[in-house]
């Protein structure tokens, strides 16, 4: 009777562990599962791109160009997607205008001060992008507390987009700027004619590859 009483004991405690067992296991199976489940992730990414902007204003009535880009650009909404056209379509961005660069650190500072510095809450230029079609645009450029429409024509050739478009900068009520900055800059922007000129128009020209 005792022999038969521990084998019985024996076999129960045999099946108890091996159940245990099995459940452990389907636990374990189903927690890697969830853990090791794929995060998809969108294709195109414009924060991650290599952005390219460039711009020319004028000077002297010849209109001679002088030319520089914005060093550092973030993208601050939506900018992603499964192709470039989502990605880029109203995405919206913000640019420091402290990471203006013309390879002259004294016209650097000058555009700083004299230019972006009067203007009203100008230490970031704020916008939009939309694609209405696939060669226009436009892009809601807030500026100097102003927020206005800047049209563009575009490109898209594979990974690589372009963006070109031509700011007056008298639209975003920049009259005050424009006339600080060529006090400033006087007789630099003094002409063969003896006309000191700041221009009111600056080509804008965006370069985004993405990777």
């Amino acid at each position: 009777m005792k022999n038969q009483f521990l084998a019985l004991f024996v076999s129960f405690f045999t099946i108890f562990v091996t159940s245990c067992k099995k459940e452990n296991k389907q636990e374990t199976k189903q927690e890697i599962s969830v853990d090791e489940a794929p995060k998809t992730e969108a294709s195109f990414s414009l924060q991650n791109a290599e952005k390219t902007i460039s711009w020319t204003a004028y000077k002297t009535t010849e209109k001679i160009p002088v030319k520089g880009v914005f060093k550092k650009v973030n993208i601050t909404a939506k900018g992603s997607g499964n192709s470039a056209e989502e990605a880029i379509n109203n995405a919206e961005f913000s640019i420091p205008v402290s990471s203006i660069f013309t390879s002259d650190s004294g016209r650097d500072y000058k555009i700083k001060k004299f230019f972006f510095g009067v203007m009203d809450k100008t230490e970031l230029l704020s916008g939009k992008l939309v694609l209405e079609n696939d060669s226009i645009g436009y892009s809601d450029i807030t500026m100097n507390g102003v927020t206005k429409k800047l049209p563009f024509k575009y490109s898209l050739k594979g990974n690589v987009f372009s963006l070109q478009g031509t700011m007056n900068i008298t639209e975003w009520q920049g009259e005050k700027a424009l006339k600080s900055l060529n006090t400033v800059c006087k007789d630099l922007h003094k002409g063969a004619d003896g006309v000191s000129k700041t221009w009111d128009e600056v080509a804008i020209n965006i370069v985004s590859v993405f990777k």
